[in-house]
């Protein structure tokens, strides 16, 4: 095989700035195709089916609450929350990749014989970029969520704007409201522990397979890479976020108090009343949102940090370590 396996060096700004652009462009252009299966997963997952919507075939559930929110909220219904989610997002997958990025480039002297990164390493990176994504980015996510779940709590006072929902969030409940659902935001983080390496290992099968390197894969092949790993870290880990979303809804009611006092209570309550499938609650729609967004974000990415890679000019210190003895750049 012609060096199927990805080669490491120590991030430069370059590779850092292709891969904050790349992934902040992917996030938004990913937010735009699935905001409205969002909005309806955010909602099953706080507050189940609508009203009347009881039904035997599982299938109706999307077609059903598509059809309660545009008789109900109207067309923008269905993009509740999407200033935020795009707002979120491009900080999101700008932060995520940058850090993974970074620590993979920290982590390959730590390589296997063929200088890969050993699947616990790239474990490490991954939990640690989603670490690092989730402290930044969940005041925003707590934004959106209320905001995509506002339109069903006709008792309480809406929120304007994102800038609205931040100050009045943060003057009504400090901090930590801010930071509700923190703790499942990182326990999600064994999402991507499990989705990254998995991506990783698929998209290097893939170039040995096809005797290609990897940034030299199609879109197809990345498109089959990313969605195969999102499927099977969102049904092994997705219960943690029916747990974050109702922890972050909860204290926009003042009138009704809190209704769980944490994430223990939360899952005790949910599962005493719902049992296990409580847990699951919006999973099959969350797939349906999550696969094709998977997907959109992944190529997105894979094709427009190849065309920064192109454009963006090389690094001084780069371009050194790389220049012939006749002074010339090597391509």
């Amino acid at each position: 095989m012609s060096g199927a396996g990805e080669s490491f060096h120590s991030p430069t700004t370059r590779d850092l700035l292709a891969d904050a652009v790349a992934g902040a462009s992917a996030g938004a252009i990913a937010a735009i195709f699935v905001c409205p299966l969002d909005v309806i997963k955010t909602r099953l997952q706080v507050h189940g089916l609508p009203q009347g919507s009881q039904t035997s075939r599982r299938g109706s559930v999307i077609i059903t609450s598509l059809q309660h929110i545009l008789k109900n909220e109207g067309f923008k219904g269905m993009y509740h929350g999407l200033s935020p989610t795009i707002l979120a997002l491009l900080p999101n997958w700008a932060v995520y990749f940058t850090v993974y990025g970074q620590l993979k480039g920290l982590l390959h002297s730590h390589g296997d014989s063929n200088n890969r990164l050993t699947l616990g390493n790239n474990m490490i990176a991954a939990a640690g970029a989603g670490a690092a994504t989730a402290i930044t980015t969940n005041p925003l996510w707590v934004v959106k969520t209320r905001l995509q779940t506002q339109g069903t709590r006709p008792d309480i006072v809406p929120y304007k704007s994102i800038l609205s929902a931040l100050r009045r969030i943060t003057h009504e409940e400090g901090i930590c409201g801010l930071y509700s659902g923190i703790l499942p935001s990182l326990a999600g983080i064994s999402h991507v522990a499990i989705q990254f390496p998995t991506y990783e290992r698929i998209k290097l099968f893939m170039a040995e397979k096809n005797d290609k390197e990897i940034d030299k894969l199609r879109p197809g092949s990345v498109a089959i890479a990313s969605s195969v790993s999102k499927v099977l870290a969102s049904v092994m880990t997705y219960p943690h976020e029916v747990v974050r979303s109702r922890l972050q809804e909860q204290g926009q009611n003042r009138k009704v108090g809190m209704q769980y006092a944490g994430v223990v209570d939360c899952i005790k309550k949910v599962f005493q009343k719902e049992g296990l499938l409580g847990f699951y609650r919006g999973c099959a729609t969350n797939l349906l949102r999550t696969t094709p967004s998977t997907v959109i974000t992944f190529t997105s990415y894979e094709m427009i940090k190849r065309f920064l890679h192109q454009v963006l000019p090389l690094d001084k210190e780069h371009s050194q370590k790389h220049a012939k003895p006749d002074g010339n750049i090597e391509p």
